[in-house]
């Protein structure tokens, strides 16, 4: 692949917040997730475990977890950010402000702004589902494996023009992820991502984030 084709890639890539209800065709799934497993990691391990999710199952994860997010304290498996401070506060706060603004969400109306952030636990009318979890002995090198898996399977998807979208929230409730899918204790829930179709016509898929500068996050270091 050229340098140009690789950096559209890159480009093209978004997270889709509105899918259509078609399914991906099982060939282009064998395609898609063995393309993802083309992932570097550390010793080459290969940490990751993935659980597609999709039909009644799905739907039962879905109520799942959006009892649990009325009702219930999250108790993530990895910990929460402690605080998002300076520039990672403003970039945060860009991107919601931004995908409500073009959703039509005021700012100060909180009930619309929980009601879209519940839309995670519904994964956006999404068909099939990823759950990506690791071991738990495997430490911060399998959660960063994971990463790298989700990275590459997020940028499989765009290039045989799948719709994607990972979200972490559903690893707030790791606990119901795992009673749902009946995973074993000792893997840690990671992410989830979202698989399908865009519906182009949903005002949440016009919206794009924008990246900090390269001098904003290179420091050049010589002698």
């Amino acid at each position: 692949m050229s340098m140009n084709r690789f950096e559209a890639l890159l480009e093209s890539r978004y997270s889709c917040r509105a899918f259509l209800s078609d399914s991906i065709a099982e060939q282009e799934l064998a395609t898609l997730f063995r393309m993802a497993q083309r992932a570097p990691s550390w010793c080459n391990v290969q940490p990751w475990q993935v659980s597609l999710v999709s039909g009644a199952i799905l739907a039962e994860l879905s109520a799942a977890l959006l009892a649990a997010e009325s009702s219930d304290t999250p108790q993530p498996d990895l910990p929460a950010p402690a605080a998002y401070e300076g520039v990672y506060r403003e970039r945060r706060a860009e991107t919601a402000y931004g995908l409500y603004g073009s959703l039509g969400i005021r700012r100060e109306d909180r009930e619309l702004r929980r009601a879209q952030a519940r839309e995670n636990f519904r994964f956006f009318g999404a068909p099939q589902v990823a759950v990506v979890t690791t071991e738990d002995v495997l430490g911060s090198y399998g959660v960063l494996d994971c990463g790298g898996y989700i990275t590459t399977l997020l940028l499989a998807a765009e290039s045989l023009g799948l719709a994607a979208v990972p979200q972490a929230a559903i690893a707030m409730y790791s606990q119901t992820v795992r009673r749902i899918l009946d995973l074993p204790k000792n893997r840690l829930v990671v992410a989830a991502v979202a698989l399908g179709y865009s519906d182009d016509r949903h005002p949440a898929n016009r919206y794009r984030t924008s990246r900090a500068s390269v001098s904003d996050v290179v420091v050049r270091i010589a002698t």
